[in-house]
């Protein structure tokens, strides 16, 4: 009977801590002293011989310093375009490398961070299959470093499937309808033309599609020197990012793209109201730029 009264408190215990957590949006792997474009490289080198799949890559703002690439596991994917609330969001993972003084400073997103914030009504679901992720995600990058320290704000584990920035900002489940289509096909064809065109100045950085699932994510940089991340990352902070490139996902006929006032904050949490205030025109900037991409 004292056995079962101690695994019982041990459990509750557990539970207890677990409610407390507080999750970042960012793990920084370390430090190495190479430029950036041979990091990357030996970074695709490493994801792929993992088994992840690099998705694609670019320059952010243009800076030769900044640069994400943005990866992905066919067992995520496969589980997520499932989920038919824009789940597939959370199956694209970024590294983040910053060049500083000599050096590149390697991070990555964190899984458990974006997915409860993305699956808001399935992470119990998904919670294994997280944790295998981050698992793997931590096992490849060990060939850079073995920091894996967290960083970029915090917010409790348990307030992510709910988190909005302020009162009266919107939620993960108040997205932006972008445009509606004829069919799947014809959204895919129609976003793909203009991302080829760069309408709106915006580059394709990459894509996630399941044609049987009619889910299609694509990652568009923001290339607007006044309105788009040139202007935008440098007033937030640019060691965030990884929370780039923007998306935009096509489920059945419907495109939507996350409000900038709840995807902004939830990759910025500690974002002061005062350093918000000067972007404040950003999110409908970035919902203009996005919508120009899902027109005929």
């Amino acid at each position: 009977m004292k056995t079962k009264l101690i695994t019982l408190f041990l459990l509750l215990f557990s539970a207890f801590i677990c409610l407390g957590q507080k999750l970042s949006p960012y793990i920084e792997v370390g430090t190495v002293e190479q430029p950036i474009e041979v990091v990357a490289k030996n970074v695709k080198e490493v994801l792929e011989s993992n088994n992840f799949q690099v998705l694609g890559s670019y320059n952010v703002s243009d800076k030769e310093s900044l640069k994400v690439i943005a990866f992905t596991k066919e067992y995520l994917k496969k589980a997520l375009v499932k989920v038919k609330d824009r789940g597939a969001l959370g199956a694209v993972m970024k590294v983040g490398l910053e060049f500083k003084e000599g050096k590149t400073i390697i991070s990555y997103t964190n899984p458990e961070y974006i997915l409860r914030a993305y699956l808001p009504k399935e992470f119990a679901v998904h919670k294994a299959l997280v944790k295998e992720f981050s698992g793997n995600i931590k096992q490849a990058f060990s060939a850079f470093g073995n920091e894996f320290k967290s960083f970029g704000g915090s917010i409790k584990a348990e307030k992510l499937g709910k988190y909005h920035y302020k009162i009266m900002m919107p939620y993960f489940t108040d997205p932006i309808s972008l445009n509606e289509f004829n069919s799947f096909e014809d959204g895919y064809t129609i976003i793909s033309n203009n991302l080829t065109s760069k309408k709106g100045k915006t580059e394709e950085v990459y894509r996630l599609v399941d044609k049987d699932q009619k889910v299609a994510v694509f990652g568009i940089g923001l290339k607007n020197s006044e309105e788009g991340e040139p202007h935008f990352l440098p007033k937030i902070g640019e060691s965030h990012l990884a929370a780039l490139p923007y998306e935009i996902i096509l489920q059945g006929n419907e495109v939507t793209m996350l409000h900038g006032k709840y995807r902004i904050a939830l990759h910025w949490p500690d974002l002061t109201m005062g350093t918000f205030m000067k972007i404040m025109s950003t999110p409908g900037d970035i919902e203009d730029m996005l919508k120009a991409v899902c027109q005929k």
